[in-house]
């Protein structure tokens, strides 16, 4: 997570700091935002996701940016307590581990009638590309049969 300050605007004798905020995950998933925080609070003007955010990830937002932005404006936060550490991703077990994982949620949403593409992602926390290569690996460990008859 970094956090640039980008400008300050003077109005009516009142002051709003404009910041950049670039927050990078472990899966490779990136949130761009331009924050401003003014004596009337903090706002968001713009947000960039890759890839796009879920309705989850966007009611932690806030969360996720609000100790960062106070350390970069020099104020704790409001109630004086250290802000908790929130993850709306779920971490993805590596190795074996993960591969069971992937092959465990895919064979359940294929008997729900469910996309196991989707069923993956959201168990894993990964992004689509990263589920479709977990759930490769899983087929050449056996865990899940092959995607074509070989001839």
């Amino acid at each position: 997570m970094s956090v640039r300050h980008a400008w300050n605007v003077c109005e009516d004798g009142a002051t709003a700091s404009w910041y950049d905020v670039l927050l990078v995950f472990a899966d490779g998933a990136r949130i761009e935002a331009l924050a401003v925080v003014s004596p009337d609070g903090v706002c968001l003007e713009d947000v960039q996701a890759r890839p796009a955010l879920c309705l989850d990830d966007l009611t932690v937002l806030g969360e996720w940016l609000e100790e960062p932005l106070a350390e970069a404006c020099g104020a704790g936060r409001a109630d004086g307590t250290p802000s908790a550490v929130r993850h709306a991703r779920p971490g993805c077990p590596r190795g074996q581990e993960g591969r069971r994982l992937a092959a465990r949620e895919y064979r359940a949403a294929q008997e729900r009638g469910g996309d196991p593409v989707l069923a993956v992602m959201a168990a894993t926390g990964l992004s689509r590309r990263g589920s479709l290569r977990l759930i490769g690996q899983a087929r050449d460990a056996g865990l899940l049969a092959p995607r074509r008859a070989r001839r």
